[in-house]
């Protein structure tokens, strides 16, 4: 009992129900966000566009995508309202589940055109409008929560632990799914609305329980947003531009989503991808370590540490090929790789917004966060078009349930080497970041503003 009550009174403690209330949207829209990696699978096999022209279509939604990141970050930082500023746009979770469902249900007889036309319709508004506003609300949200510092971190590494623990399992389950119903349209479009319905429900959990306590807790800002404010940011903060060029390059990665072609064409059996999601339990277990390395290090060096990892990983992937036992070890350093970057990269947006603050502008972090939206969306564009166009280069037919010993090697290369080459441009790019070296002063000063303020 003595023990509750001193963890109670601890102002630095975050008790595990309110990380599960707060990240029970982000399992549903990190569900979501892999449910996107089977688009371009579920159009070629059961649909029977090609994989150019699904890519195609996908590169230009992300490129409108990237402009409404814009967009929504200026009208989250210009909210205001009595459940608060990110709160409010949470409900653009159900928007979101809805457009996945009818993306996953493109009428069968349909000609091409319309099927094309449905897939940019029902693509965009899922990901360019509604997990724009989910994107763009978090950090804003997150900052009026909780008001502090260790508890970001608590909800990036611990809770991240928890996201990731949901999204795994649908890793495991959802390809033995995907397995029955691979080359059927009509199934494709059943399984989604049984996913869609519970994880609507779970998401709603963060508007419902978590509200925004601190409406004050990044300063007075007078006024609202205006055009100039944001001017102001591209002209003093050099790091977003940094952050942005980082997230561009790691999501042409992330768009590429070469699992499931992989699978398919090189182990020979698409069901194994599910049980190879099992293998992210391990890497996982490091989020817990999270909170007492960034006592010892920087987020900055955290991350790179995570993408050295990779390394190896690329190595072992591509001599693997359908070698279950060195792709089980493979996957285990991309998940240590992939995660410090993943989870903790929103914390150099809450950096960037306090450097805003330093330098007597407005903080601003739904529209950092937008920009950031923006660059990554543009990088998933690349990667879907680079993914296509190199597979159609090398002679992949989705008709075909054997491929050319071409398209075969280039599944090997994009599930290796290509992206080892991305994250090691992320790696050398963070070296531009400086800010860790005036963090400490930028606190004290702003933590002596806001009190003279009050």
């Amino acid at each position: 009992m003595k023990e509750k009550a001193a963890k109670v009174g601890n102002p630095d403690h975050l008790g595990f129900g309110r990380q599960l209330a707060w990240n029970s949207r982000t399992i549903s829209s990190g569900v979501s966000a892999v449910l996107m990696s089977f688009v371009t699978i579920y159009c070629t096999n059961a649909i029977g566009l090609s994989a150019l022209l699904v890519g195609t279509i996908m590169m230009v939604s992300k490129l409108l995508d990237g402009l409404t990141d814009l967009v929504a970050g200026y009208i989250v930082d210009r909210t205001n309202t009595k459940l608060g500023r990110g709160r409010p746009y949470e409900l653009a979770l159900i928007g979101l589940w809805l457009s996945n469902w009818a993306l996953f249900s493109v009428p069968a007889a349909a000609s091409k055109t319309v099927q094309c036309i449905w897939i940019f319709v029902f693509y965009t508004l899922s990901q360019a409008v509604f997990q724009t506003l989910l994107n763009a609300n978090g950090t804003p949200y997150m900052i009026r929560a909780f008001n502090n510092e260790k508890f970001y971190i608590q909800l990036s590494s611990i809770g991240g632990l928890i996201v990731t623990t949901g999204v795994i399992i649908f890793n495991v389950i959802f390809p033995l799914f995907e397995a029955k119903i691979l080359y059927n349209a009509g199934g494709w479009s059943h399984l989604i609305l049984m996913i869609a319905i519970p994880l609507t429900i779970l998401g709603l959990l963060r508007f419902f329980l978590v509200p925004e306590k601190y409406p004050e807790a990044t300063g007075k800002e007078d006024g609202a947003l205006k055009m100039k404010d944001i001017a102001a940011v591209l002209k003093t903060n050099k790091y977003i531009f940094l952050i942005m060029l980082i997230g561009l390059v790691a999501q042409i990665y992330a768009g590429m989503g070469v699992t499931n072609y992989y699978f398919i064409y090189v182990v020979g059996n698409v069901g194994l991808a599910g049980i190879m999601g099992l293998v992210g339990v391990i890497p996982m277990l490091t989020l817990a370590f999270y909170p007492a390395l960034l006592k010892k290090m920087t987020v900055r060096q955290l991350i790179q540490f995570g993408i050295l990892f990779m390394i190896p990983g690329a190595i072992l992937a591509f001599i693997a090929k359908g070698n279950i036992p060195l792709l089980i070890v493979s996957g285990i350093f991309n998940g240590i790789s992939n995660l410090p970057l993943s989870y903790m990269s929103g914390l150099l947006i809450i950096d960037c917004a306090s450097y805003n603050e330093w330098k007597g502008i407005r903080r601003m972090e739904a529209t950092m966060s937008s920009m950031n939206g923006f660059a990554q969306k543009v990088g998933q564009a690349l990667g879907s078009y680079l993914m296509g166009a190199l597979l159609t280069a090398a002679g992949f037919n989705g008709a075909l349930k054997t491929q050319a010993g071409s398209a075969v090697l280039m599944l090997r290369l994009l599930n290796s080497f290509i992206p080892l080459t991305l994250m090691m441009i992320v790696f050398f790019a963070l070296f531009g970041w400086k800010l860790d070296k005036v963090k400490p002063q930028m606190e004290k000063e702003i933590k002596e503003r806001r009190a003279a303020q009050s």
